[in-house]
């Protein structure tokens, strides 16, 4: 995986686009190998692309679960390393630590959410170069990045050509 390259026609309009895309599936290339890339908000699915799977509640469910349990063990403890003995009341009152255990929840689920958008969000990019990008995308252009071995990228710029791409970026080495 570490050999693959990108490359990213250019497109002028939505049309073309997702020509390129019947283009990259006809000429053997999968859905995960080529992505679009677009300034302009188009409806899911608009170029034939798959809709990546979402992962972010996990993140939030983790983090609640996680913030839960560690304000139980907090006030649990807190309150029997410290006991106070009112009245014949137990030492561990549910109600007081049911505040705390709920402010811990939501800090630790926010916590873990942000932390989740930044992984969903691909921010953190170990390879050191981020993919190629043309500044054409800005103005409304878009385009098809495609992933891919070395010894296809001559195949994929075909794809791109014949389906009308106004450009080809390849990616720096």
């Amino acid at each position: 995986m570490a050999d693959n390259k990108d490359i990213m026609g250019v497109f002028a309009d939505v049309d073309t686009a997702a020509e390129g895309a019947r283009q990259l599936k006809s000429a053997g290339f999968v859905q995960d190998d080529y992505d679009v890339l677009t300034g302009n908000p188009y409806p899911e699915g608009a170029f034939g692309e798959h809709v990546k799977p979402n992962r972010l509640f996990v993140f939030a469910l983790s983090g609640g679960f996680v913030g839960f349990a560690i304000a139980f063990l907090f006030t649990a403890a807190t309150q029997t390393a410290f006991p106070l003995v009112t009245g014949g009341k137990p030492i561990l009152a549910i109600p007081a630590m049911m505040i705390i255990m709920y402010e811990m929840t939501l800090l630790f689920a926010m916590i873990f959410t942000v932390t989740g958008v930044i992984f969903e969000s691909r921010l953190p990019r170990p390879s050191g170069a981020g993919p190629v990008y043309d500044t054409r995308i800005t103005l409304g252009y878009i385009g098809l990045i495609v992933t891919t071995s070395e010894d296809r990228l001559e195949k994929a710029e075909e794809a791109l050509k014949a389906a009308g791409a106004e450009d080809i970026v390849r990616e720096s080495s």
